[in-house]
């Protein structure tokens, strides 16, 4: 199977530049069942990269339904060990404007119905999770995006709501109050998936609205807001693609030396030696490398 060193996890856009760019779908299985789609290997600006559209081709999982843990899995078994992700989101704060790029720094999960561990059985591991995103990465995107000018927020607190409806204006007011910058459904578990994956994750939130917060000027229309969101998505996007194909070159040698490479290496608390085979199999993957350290 064909390798890659970064994963792209976006919107079927960026699926459609790949494939423009001669890249090639490669079926993975897993154990936690099929990703949103087969990941798309290519070489995009002289970096070899995995994509696998979110939602799916066409958009057929809303963000409760997405399968976070196949698609995580699916990334490392390509060969992936950085993930670069964007979504869509909400702007709670009045300076992130729609159209604007946010590098998320932190994030406050709401979400209570997905699957946010692999280690739910047979293994107990804890990693740390006081830095949600990977420093390093996000690092070489802020720089990447400064350095080009665009409208760019450096850190932000995103919000991960369950959905599939969006907030109340109730709140909205509430998550602006505990600090909230944007709001959006799908980084996590994502994020939590990649570090007990031990890759490096960020995450380039496209705000499109003031999610509803804000007054809107068209008092009256129930379909507002989501005009509003489908106007600026396409302009947040192709910013986000600029941006991602800019940050490729440096990021390619970012995780051979990063910290999240090691997030399982005390986090495991089980004795490897109480393993089924099924689960040393299952979690092989993962915590084989630990595994044979300690009897070194």
């Amino acid at each position: 199977m064909s390798k890659a060193r970064i994963g792209i996890i976006g919107g079927t856009g960026l699926g459609n530049v790949l494939l423009k760019e001669g890249g090639e779908s490669v079926h993975v299985e897993t154990p936690f069942g099929q990703p949103s789609m087969d990941p798309i290997l290519a070489n995009w600006g002289g970096a070899d990269v995995a994509f696998i559209a979110r939602h799916g081709a066409g958009h057929i999982h809303n963000p409760s339904n997405v399968p976070y843990r196949a698609n995580i899995w699916a990334m490392k078994s390509v060969g992936v060990d950085a993930i670069v992700a964007s979504g869509a989101t909400g702007s709670l704060q009045e300076n992130i404007a729609p159209g604007h790029l946010v590098i998320c720094d932190q994030v406050i999960d709401k979400t209570f119905r997905r699957a946010s561990t692999y280690f739910d059985e047979g293994v107990v591991a804890h990693v740390e999770m006081g830095d949600p995103f990977c420093p390093a990465l996000r690092s070489t995107l802020s720089e990447v995006g400064e350095g080009a000018g665009h409208d760019i927020h450096t850190e932000g607190t995103y919000v991960c709501m369950e959905g599939p409806q969006f907030s109340t204006r109730a709140e909205s007011l509430m998550h602006r109050q505990w600090g909230g910058d944007v709001i959006g459904m799908t980084c996590m578990p994502e994020a939590k998936l990649a570090r007990e994956a031990e890759l490096c994750y960020a995450i380039i939130a496209l705000p499109t609205d003031y999610d509803c917060w804000r007054p809107h000027d068209a008092v009256g229309n129930p379909n507002a807001l989501l005009e509003e969101i489908i106007g600026n998505l396409h302009r947040a996007t192709a910013r986000a693609v600029d941006l991602i194909r800019a940050s490729l070159p440096k990021i390619v040698n970012i995780a051979r030396t990063c910290r999240c490479r090691d997030a399982l290496k005390l986090a495991s608390w089980t004795d490897e030696k109480t393993l089924s085979p099924e689960h040393r199999q299952r979690f092989s993957p993962l915590l084989q490398r630990h595994w044979d350290a300690k009897k070194d």
